[in-house]
């Protein structure tokens, strides 16, 4: 054969691939063919096919990686300047011929045979590679984050922009986030470069890409900065595109975060997920739903409350100067129980399908329970449920903090049985959340707490009726076991409206 150096082909193989085997007389073609024109990289095994001239090692898989190799053997057409014009991967005889120009290759060989899989594709190949090569790095470093540790199986790459952080070689990873006060006061992961990168692939969004200024310093919140965050709190890769809604959703201006970190109220971000994701992610929506033992529940929520530490600068005794807290705001994160079409979703309440997924967030304080073991109709649990919110905050005011009633499965069943459904409960809750303006002022009752004395002006004889909850300020959902005659309230912010905080939503 007339040998010309016109044409350029890299041939992409490992041994450990019988169709790769199987083509050997093929590459010995090629290599008669085109001589130094043809380049062989071998995935596995530099020995192999070592008989033939252009054998290059690619056991590092840069060159599988920079050229997107998923399947092998993969035959690569290139012009003189290296650029790709045409490829074809596994063995298809008339494809192979029509990209090669040589009408008789593989004579012998039958027409069709699949390759395998690159090794580019291993498990948890793509974020090593991606570290290695990808672009943006320049190869060193020894640590990534807004807290970091070193990591043994690769440097900083891959389009990361986080600060690399060198440890002591005898200074303990885990120890040392909490010395760098990277942690909520309970042990975080390292966010190594390689737990991030693999964060990272949940997500199609460009690390770099800025979502926005996370109070209260207002730095940058970047996705790569939430992944960073969302390794810390123990988060799963398949959690990070519901965690980037969660911290889209806390920067919305109607949830008033910076408010809400600097106040010296009790409360916190409480973070509510509705929607297929809730199942995708196991989330827990039953059993001891805003307790402890669920692995998306707690990282999730968990997740937020670092980034607006880590990134925002929003540490206790600095900026937040909470009397008390609450547990709360370490994680308090759960799904809603939407297993009964008939009784609406705390999402659809706030405009979107039942089939959508949304996170919504509410400035909430802990957990208040109400027993009612006895009421038998849906009235007598109504005006029950009623007589616990309105200690929400204060029993004497109204009109200033909003709440989330949290019905448990049984109590809900009691009103669906009834005939009752949400839009019921609702109402029957504002008829009883009303008092005469007169029985709620400072000094009433001997309580000097209450309402200014100014709302006491009667007028036409009659004292002012006040709603213990503004309009659309009580938020109503179903979580907790199918046993248990027990619900509870979220008390609010006593910020709470347009100029305060209220709950938002967003849809994934």
């Amino acid at each position: 054969m007339k040998k010309t150096t016109q044409k350029h082909f890299s041939l992409i193989v490992k041994r450990d691939c019988p169709t790769c085997a199987l083509l050997e007389p093929v590459a010995a073609a090629l290599a008669a063919r085109f001589g130094e024109g043809l380049r062989i990289y071998v995935q596995d095994d530099p020995s192999f096919l070592s008989h033939i001239t252009g054998i290059v090692d690619d056991t590092e898989l840069e060159y599988s990686y920079r050229h997107n190799i998923e399947t092998v053997p993969t035959l690569i057409r290139l012009d003189s300047a290296q650029k790709e014009t045409g490829r074809t991967h596994g063995w298809d005889k008339k494809q192979w011929r029509a990209l090669t120009g040589i009408a008789d290759l593989g004579a012998g060989l039958e027409d069709f045979k699949p390759g395998c899989g690159s090794k580019t594709c291993e498990p948890g190949m793509a974020e090593r590679l991606a570290l290695r090569y990808g672009s943006g790095g320049d190869g060193s470093g020894d640590a990534n984050s807004d807290g970091g540790a070193n990591e043994s199986e690769g440097s900083v790459g891959g389009g990361l922009k986080s600060r690399p952080i060198k440890l002591g070689e005898a200074e303990d990873a885990i120890e040392a986030c909490f010395a760098r006060g990277w942690s909520d006061g309970l042990p975080v992961v390292p966010p190594t470069p390689l737990r991030v990168m693999r964060m990272l692939q949940a997500t199609d969004r460009d690390p770099a890409e800025v979502i926005g200024k996370m109070p209260p310093d207002n730095a940058d919140c970047s996705i790569e900065k939430i992944a960073v965050n969302a390794v810390l709190a123990g988060c799963k890769p398949e959690y990070l595109p519901l965690v980037i809604t969660m911290v889209e959703t806390a920067l919305d201006d109607r949830f008033c975060l910076h408010g809400l970190l600097c106040t010296t109220y009790f409360s916190g971000p409480v973070v509510i997920v509705n929607g297929p994701a809730t199942r995708l992610l196991g989330m827990n929506s039953g059993v001891n739903a805003l307790g402890q033992g669920n692995r998306a529940n707690a990282t999730i929520g968990r997740a937020l409350q670092l980034v607006v530490r880590n990134v925002g600068g929003g540490i206790p005794g600095g900026i937040d100067r909470a009397t008390l807290g609450n547990p709360g705001k370490l994680s308090y994160c759960f799904a809603e129980d939407e297993s009964d079409p008939r009784w609406s979703s705390l999402a659809e309440d706030q405009g979107f399908k039942r089939e959508d997924s949304t996170v919504s967030l509410f400035a909430g304080d802990g957990l208040q329970g109400i027993m009612d073991q006895q009421s038998r109709t849906p009235e007598s649990l109504a005006a029950s449920m009623a007589a616990s919110l309105r200690t929400v905050a204060h029993s004497k005011l109204f009109g200033i903090a909003d709440a989330v009633l949290v019905v448990s499965p049984e109590h809900r069943r009691l009103f669906l049985d009834n005939g009752w459904n949400k839009r019921n409960l609702q109402d029957a809750l504002s008829e009883h959340l009303q008092s005469p303006a007169t029985d709620l002022l400072r000094g009433t009752g001997g309580i000097q707490e209450g309402m200014p004395k100014s709302l006491g002006a009667a007028r036409g004889g009659k004292s002012k009726t006040l709603h213990k909850f503004r309009p659309g300020g009580l938020h109503i959902v179903t979580a907790g076991g199918s046993a248990g005659l027990f619900s509870a309230i979220i008390g609010g912010w006593v910020a709470a409206g347009q100029k305060g905080s209220q709950l938002v939503t967003g849809k994934l």
